[in-house]
């Protein structure tokens, strides 16, 4: 799996890290939605021990290897310019328009 991404969305990325070592970890979260899942991106300490890497441009990206299947091989991630979200998509699926960040470092 590869995530790709412009110049733009790579430093709001950089912005949301901080400055601070983190790992992004790209998952469908379950949890308090109400739904079967939404694409987000963590900010964690490090990968989890169920984590694999996904090959990224300037970040070290992880998914966890039984969500992997729910991607597509190629996608790319977009920052929006006029609200503080992300787009992922792929060719033939867009996965979400309204991608948020959640910072789960300690």
């Amino acid at each position: 799996m590869r995530i790709q991404m412009d110049d733009y969305t790579t430093g709001k990325l950089q912005e949301k890290l901080g400055g601070r070592p983190g790992s992004l970890r790209l998952i469908y979260d379950t949890i308090n939605c109400g739904c079967n899942g939404m694409v987000t991106i963590q900010i964690a300490d490090k990968p989890w021990d169920t984590d694999v890497k996904v090959e990224a441009d300037s970040f070290e990206f992880w998914t966890d290897r039984q969500q992997e299947q729910q991607f597509d091989p190629v996608m790319k991630l977009e920052a929006d310019r006029s609200y503080p979200s992300f787009k992922l998509s792929s060719d033939g699926a867009v996965f979400s328009r309204d991608l948020r960040i959640a910072d789960m470092r300690a």
